[in-house]
């Protein structure tokens, strides 16, 4: 039998927008992809010890795989386990491929779109309501981007597989701060080159 569970939190974030909020331990955070095709970048943090922050080099080493799916434990450079994937509607998230930021679109697209909104601008955003800064944003997670390896190494940042209301459920296994950028990239197909909304529903 499963345990009803109550939604604590139910927002959503503008196309383009950050957002941050503190999942409490034994809380599940869905993140929904409401139009599809939307990248979400992300950051995790120790609630107690912003310190203590997401590896993706330690969360790969520990899973042996580079993809983020169900079953995935989102750990600290420690080791320490942050959260955990227990639902996943999509079956592959990017966490290599790092946040765009006004000097990478520069150096990728032309300086013509350092005007242009990045992901790391948002991150520091949101990071700035929880007494963080510049030097605190460290390796992300990119739910919902579709970064395929080929055989020789090089990384792809392709079309989504990803879908309207498709979502994954994250469980926090202690508390942890959650920093989201929505991401506003329009250079590349990771959002379909135009950015939705995304909902994020904690439930207890």
């Amino acid at each position: 039998m499963t345990a009803t569970r109550t939604a604590v939190l139910d927002e959503t974030v503008p196309a383009r927008a950050p957002w941050s909020a503190i999942v409490r331990a034994g809380d599940q955070l869905d993140v929904i992809d409401l139009h599809g095709n939307q990248a979400v970048d992300c950051l995790l943090y120790s609630a107690a010890d912003r310190t203590d922050r997401y590896s993706a080099q330690a969360t790969i080493a520990a899973q042996r795989n580079i993809f983020l799916t169900t079953g995935s434990v989102l750990r600290t450079e420690g080791g320490t386990p942050l959260m955990t994937v227990v639902a996943d509607e999509v079956g592959n998230h990017d966490t290599i491929a790092g946040a765009c930021s006004q000097e990478s679109n520069t150096l990728r697209y032309g300086h013509h779109t350092r005007h242009q909104h990045a992901c790391v601008e948002n991150f520091l955003t949101a990071a700035l309501e929880w007494g963080l800064g510049k030097r605190d944003l460290v390796s992300n997670i990119n739910w919902f981007m579709n970064v395929p390896v080929e055989p020789d190494g090089t990384l792809g940042i392709v079309d989504g597989l990803s879908a309207p209301g498709k979502k994954l459920t994250l469980r926090a296994e202690i508390d942890t701060l959650v920093l989201v950028s929505n991401c506003p990239q329009i250079n590349n197909p990771c959002n379909g080159f135009d950015p939705t909304p995304v909902r994020m529903v904690v439930t207890r």
